[in-house]
């Protein structure tokens, strides 16, 4: 018999829903994006919220609807718990106990950035392939860089992460220096495609170990452009391939070198990226080179899967409901 999980995703300002089924077949994935905080350069938490509250509704009525699938044949419902923003991860938590609580159904809680690693044993088609544990993941977003041994879907071991800022926040403050739209990294991208990544250098830092930190690249990259400005005001706007290239080639420099080092040292079979910053061109180019380079099998997340969505939360909450770990009405959602 085939049973179907629910999954909300409500951790930042997209509002999501998708529906599994017990083989890892996502049968729908409804995205609800908040073009409000545009204009402010970042996400809004009030706005944020309150946003999320006008959306959940609808976006689990359509993630429903499109898959013919009636909430009576639920099995399950699965939430992202954290970590998150937390008037954000209230809506998602109080909509998802209430639903199940309505329905008499199990609670699936489940964690973020685990979610983002376990994206890949989606199945949206049939030659779809999925890792093998262990595997080795560089987990990078707006808000994390880890790089994490993954040894099953319930033992992750972070044998690396970042001692301050996150490699997806330094590329969005650049971008918010070069005056580019929010959010950044997509047009960092675009830009860096036409640019000289030679131009202009940041300087890095050098933990040892895998530990990253993004801190003195984003100050270096300030920097550089306020002494480029007081030489020619119009530094910026004749030059914005090249920095965008720049950036670009610092910062994916940069996680590659302790992941390749991780690579090495680990010894594993697989490797996969996961997190908004895995669409990233340069990155998922010079992945696939370490993978070649190492003998590797190599896992990108397609883009819809690779930025906040439900359908990861559902493929990792199918491995909970396998093992019937289910959450109680009484847990809350965590920010960190």
């Amino acid at each position: 018999m085939t049973e179907y999980i629910l999954a909300i995703e409500s951790s930042c300002d997209d509002t999501s829903a998708a529906v599994i089924d017990s083989s890892f077949r996502i049968l729908s994935n409804a995205v609800a994006s908040q073009q409000v905080h545009s204009e402010y350069g970042g996400v809004v938490p009030e706005l944020a919220s309150r946003a999320h509250q006008s959306n959940i509704i609808p976006t689990v009525d359509k993630a429903l609807r499109s898959c013919g699938i009636k909430k009576e044949d639920l099995s399950a419902v699965a939430f992202t718990r954290g970590p998150g923003l937390l008037g954000s991860l209230l809506v998602g938590v109080s909509f998802a106990k209430s639903f199940a609580q309505s329905l008499q159904l199990p609670l699936i809680d489940v964690n973020h950035l685990e979610a983002h690693i376990l994206a890949h044993f989606i199945k949206d088609s049939e030659d779809a392939q999925q890792p093998q544990f262990p595997f080795l993941c560089l987990l990078v977003s707006g808000g994390n860089t880890q790089i994490v041994l993954v040894k099953s879907p319930f033992d992750f071991q972070i044998i690396g992460k970042t001692i301050d800022d996150a490699a997806g926040e330094a590329i969005d403050k650049a971008a918010k220096l070069l005056s580019l739209p929010y959010p950044g990294g997509p047009h960092i991208d675009r830009l860096a495609k036409n640019g000289n990544s030679s131009a202009l250098k940041f300087s890095a830092s050098n933990l040892p170990g895998y530990d990253y930190s993004f801190s003195g690249l984003k100050t270096s990259i300030l920097y550089t452009l306020r002494d480029k400005l007081k030489d020619n005001p119009r530094f910026i706007e004749d030059n914005l391939e090249d920095i965008a290239a720049s950036v670009q080639f610092a910062v994916v420099s940069s996680l590659m070198k302790k992941f390749s080092l991780a690579v090495k040292d680990t010894g594993v079979q697989t490797i996969a990226i996961a997190g908004g910053v895995s669409a990233n061109s340069l990155l998922k180019e010079q992945v696939k080179a370490l993978g070649e380079q190492y003998n590797c099998r190599v896992f990108i997340p397609k883009l819809q899967y690779s930025t906040d969505n439900a359908a990861m939360i559902a493929a990792a909450a199918l491995f909970k409901y396998q093992k019937k770990a289910f959450a109680t009405l009484d847990l809350t959602p965590y920010t960190r």
